[in-house]
């Protein structure tokens, strides 16, 4: 039976969920999908329609996948040109799962198909994750990831040009957990909603910067790492605006602090469970299959920076002792390299490719990881010797693209890259980011204003 199928027959076992949720006191169900850009989508079901949706799906625009963050619908093959069509986002209802600061509310994740409900939709970003996992799955392996994911949490500030300014605004509370840089507890409400939330989460802790926190997620297989990664994103932003406050995955909100990462461990395990990156007889502990790995992030990172580094932001983010990755090199427990090998090894053998901000969408930055690994293994490709020492000599090591054109430009010439992700995908989001790069590009910023305007 194809997965479309399988989804589109859960009517029948529908009914009796919807049943055990209402007895539950539950009576709405949430259906929520990430777009290109990894914005949480979605519709409220009531529970006693639950069948019918989980039976039939529910339409929305395709534009979905197409429209900016101000609201405007990007001219996207497949979108305006063809009339505005539908897509259909069956619920996967083995994700379903109650809210825990919404009382009467229960969610799901949903999955996006064509509007006979056949095909599933090839922009759909858990989509692109699922292709990019089976070309592993051809090899015999099956990918395992870890994401650390950090963010600022803002407070309203009328005053200042952005209306926010980071929350407990006071420096060196690096690394603390408490009040000392929580005085109101948002890290300990947080934790315990997303516990609650089934997502997996290990622990958390005031981060670097003024405001910024970071919140650990436990590593599964990818899919399912990417899903807790999304719905993490959006549960922080919905307790935060509880709140009266803002929680931004942005790379960079302010330029007085650092910025915020999207950090992926990543393993492979082959049928028997067994971690293919770990070779105790090697030297550095770590297999040929980890070595192969290692080599096809390094070639393809030019074109993974347009899905881990997304955003025209994301760019501010890098420079010299940020400890945000700016070349293409790999190191042995090295944070001043962009691929590091934590100490541990066995079933704990790992990458940590620590290239992407937070802004990433989850999903599409963890395919392009996998693409990018398969490639690696598929052409046994041949690794560079390891960073020793401090990195950040450009010297020593190629730069990652510089700016957001220079990234979609790289991943437009990756052929390869590509083919896994699917073409009708890369079009797209090709296709949606040069409108963003195009319309930064027209607007006059305050930098710009502060910088001329008195002098010129």
């Amino acid at each position: 039976m194809s997965r479309e199928e399988a989804t589109a027959g859960q009517g029948s076992a529908a009914r009796d969920i919807a049943a055990r949720l209402s007895a539950d006191g539950i009576d709405v169900v949430r259906v929520t999908f990430t777009d290109l850009i990894g914005v949480e989508r979605a519709r409220d079901v009531l529970v006693e329609r639950l069948p019918d949706v989980a039976e039939h799906g529910l339409a929305f625009c395709r534009a979905v996948y197409h429209t900016s963050p101000q609201g405007d619908t990007v001219e996207v093959a497949g979108g305006l040109d063809a009339g505005l069509p539908d897509i259909k986002i069956r619920p996967d209802l083995s994700t379903l799962t109650e809210v825990p600061w919404e009382p009467g509310v229960a969610t799901c994740l949903g999955d996006a198909f064509e509007p006979d409900g056949g095909e599933p939709c090839p922009e759909a970003p858990r989509e692109v994750l699922r292709r990019a996992a089976a070309r592993l799955a051809d090899l015999g392996v099956a990918p395992v990831a870890g994401p650390e994911l950090e963010y600022y949490l803002c407070e309203p500030d009328p005053g200042s040009p952005t209306g926010w300014r980071p929350y407990g605004d006071a420096p060196g509370n690096v690394y603390t957990a408490g009040r000392k840089g929580d005085a109101e507890g948002h890290l300990l409400r947080t934790l315990r909603h997303l516990r609650d939330l089934g997502l997996g989460v290990t622990m958390g802790n005031h981060e670097f910067g003024a405001g910024q926190f970071e919140i650990n997620l436990d590593h599964s297989a990818a899919l399912d790492a990417a899903d807790r990664a999304f719905r993490f994103k959006s549960a922080v932003q919905e307790i935060a605006r509880g709140d009266g406050r803002l929680a931004t995955f942005m790379a960079k909100p302010f330029n007085a602090e650092g910025g915020s990462g999207f950090h992926v461990h990543l393993s492979c395990l082959d049928a028997d469970g067994a971690n293919v990156f770990d070779d105790p007889g090697a030297e550095d502990g770590l297999s040929e299959t980890a070595h192969q790995a290692v080599a096809g992030v390094l070639e393809h990172a030019p074109a993974l920076a347009a899905l881990l580094n997304p955003t025209v932001n994301s760019y501010k983010r890098f420079g010299p002792d940020s400890l945000a990755p700016w070349l293409i090199d790999w190191g042995l427990d090295n944070r001043s390299a962009m691929i590091r090998i934590p100490p541990e090894r066995g079933a704990a053998a790992r990458l940590e490719v620590r290239l992407g901000d937070a802004s990433a969408n989850p999903y599409l930055g963890i395919a392009g990881l996998l693409a990018a690994v398969y490639l690696g293994v598929r052409d046994k490709a041949a690794v560079p010797p390891p960073l020793e020492g401090y990195g950040y000599d450009a010297s020593r090591a190629p730069r990652l693209p510089g700016d957001l054109p220079s990234a979609l430009d790289a991943l437009a010439a990756d052929e390869a890259l590509t083919e896994v992700l699917g073409e009708r995908f890369v079009t797209a989001y090709l296709t949606y980011k040069r409108d963003e790069v195009a319309r930064f590009q027209r607007h006059v910023t305050d930098w710009e204003f502060r910088e001329y305007a008195y002098h010129l």
